[in-house]
């Protein structure tokens, strides 16, 4: 099993319209709501790639109910954390023909006590996790380290963690060790100052994460290990247009897969490429095109960085 934690998970809602005018009245065409947050985006692919997972998420208010809902009625497996009186953000994106616009509400804060309920979730499920995913921003109210302890927690029972954060949640949990960290390039430029990706995906290497997957946009995925590095990216480049949220979450679902089941890097990096392109053609977050996804692991070429 894989279990993915969303420490500040969102009632995703998607607007899709022709094309997104700034100061202007805009007709939706239409309108998809589905519970969100990077670890459930996570979640729901494993899910549809025959993957048993578990999605840990506190969750508050009408829309947490409604993220709950969702959950179940995909038939994703949940542990739940109530919140006493915060409510569970909304997150909206607004999609046309070329991209999408996001708009991200911040989310609720948690008591030490409703931190304290979801770290003791996410341990009962250890002892028959084969790899942890931590996914996205932590909420007000926790520690700036907080990853950190359960990247400790997961280690004191052999698990294997992919930390896809930013920001001081991100550095803050790196001295814990997290086996594999996935910050796309402006997330590494904040991190380290350092506008060249294999110099900072280094710095990061060094500062504790064993492994560093950067994603680059259509450029693909860098990865920086302390035994070699590696680029990863489809040739003959495509011009993929649609909805790219979710497209990092798709790529932390291979790179987990590939830890749970000791997979080779270079291996794990062409699942992670080919499935990033394909989550493109579809709509919405935590799905993917499976004929596009096919096409494209034929198409990835990785090379010694």
């Amino acid at each position: 099993m894989i279990v993915t934690v969303t420490p500040n998970p969102a009632l995703d809602i998607t607007y899709t319209l022709a094309a997104l005018r700034p100061h202007a009245s805009h007709r939706v065409d239409t309108v998809h709501e589905q519970a969100g947050g990077k670890g459930v985006n996570v979640a729901r692919v494993l899910r549809s790639l025959g993957r048993r997972t578990a999605a840990v998420l506190p969750v508050g208010g009408a829309s947490g109910a409604a993220v709950k809902a969702d959950l179940d009625q995909a038939g994703l497996s949940s542990l739940t954390v109530p919140l006493a009186g915060g409510v569970t953000r909304r997150t909206v994106a607004v999609v046309d023909r070329d991209d999408a616009t996001m708009l991200n509400e911040p989310g609720p804060e948690l008591s030490g006590t409703e931190w304290s309920a979801l770290v003791a979730g996410v341990a009962s499920l250890l002892p028959s996790c084969q790899a942890l995913v931590l996914s996205g921003s932590l909420p007000r109210g926790v520690r700036p380290d907080a990853y950190g302890e359960l990247v400790r927690l997961a280690r004191a029972h052999g698990v294997p963690v992919v930390l896809d954060a930013a920001g001081p949640a991100l550095t803050e949990a790196l001295s814990a060790g997290p086996t594999l960290i996935k910050p796309n390039a402006a997330e590494l430029r904040e991190a380290t100052g350092t506008d060249d990706p294999a110099l900072a995906a280094k710095e990061l290497a060094e500062a504790g994460a064993r492994t560093v997957v950067a994603s680059l946009g259509p450029d693909g995925l860098l990865a920086v290990t302390s035994t070699g590095s590696w680029r990863a990216f489809l040739s003959p480049a495509a011009d993929i247009r649609g909805n790219p949220t979710g497209a990092g979450d798709a790529a932390v679902a291979a790179l987990a897969m590939g830890l749970a089941d000791r997979t080779p890097l270079p291996q794990a990096l062409n699942h992670a490429v080919a499935l990033s392109a394909a989550t493109v053609h579809s709509p919405y977050a935590g799905m993917f095109d499976r004929h596009a996804y096919e096409r494209y692991l034929t198409q990835v070429q990785i090379l010694p960085a």
